[in-house]
């Protein structure tokens, strides 16, 4: 299965790092590192789903593709 593409980027007006999943609305994490943002949105990722499917909320596939790859292909 493809998974979900993670954005990840420094913040200079939250001073730390954020990771999101555009896929999954409002899910993203925060981290004073790289590591420390991926690793707590991996967390948020598992959280989103679990209250998905509890909810029997639609779980959309992962489709969000930079535009960087788009224009490479």
């Amino acid at each position: 299965m493809k998974d979900y593409h993670i954005n990840l980027f420094f913040s200079e007006e939250d001073e730390g790092w954020i990771a999101d999943i555009p896929d999954l609305t409002h899910c993203s994490a925060f981290g004073e590192t790289p590591e420390e943002a991926l690793e707590q949105v991996q967390i948020a990722k598992e959280l989103w789903l679990e209250a998905a499917r509890a909810e029997h909320r639609p779980i959309p596939e992962p489709r969000y593709r930079p535009v960087i790859y788009e224009t490479a292909s």
